[in-house]
């Protein structure tokens, strides 16, 4: 059984962050879980186009008001608590935070960590990391 709190992610340093946005990673690669799971927030006024051509990611709001566009099919849909989208054909998208947000986000393959986005938007995976 794996507990951790969220109070304590930046102590076990696994809080990431760039600009426009922070990320708690509670589960990684190394828990063997299957997927990596965090909590994200993004902050007021970031717009931040990403692409993640490596994994499947999962985002669900808890708190904060926004959009995420579909940047292939043109399509913008708010962003509000309660509301999930999943990046499942590793869609190339914009988020926007118009207040923060707090987001629970889940990837898979699961992310090893320290991971920021590189200059298409992306995670790269683990071979691609070394």
């Amino acid at each position: 059984m794996i507990v951790r709190k969220l109070a304590d992610a930046a102590i076990q340093g696994r809080c990431v962050s760039a600009p426009g946005w922070e990320s708690n990673r509670l589960l990684l690669k190394s828990d063997k879980a299957g997927f990596s799971f965090h909590v994200t927030r993004i902050v007021k006024g970031a717009e931040l186009e990403m692409h993640y051509q490596n994994h499947i990611e999962a985002v669900y709001c808890v708190r904060g008001q926004g959009e995420v566009v579909d940047i292939a099919g043109r399509e913008t849909h708010s962003i509000a608590p309660g509301t999930l989208y999943v990046l499942d054909q590793h869609d190339k998208h914009i988020l926007r935070a118009f207040e923060e947000l707090e987001l629970v986000c889940v990837f898979n393959p699961p992310l090893m960590g320290r991971e920021v986005h590189n200059a298409e938007g992306a995670y790269a995976l683990e071979a691609d990391a070394i």
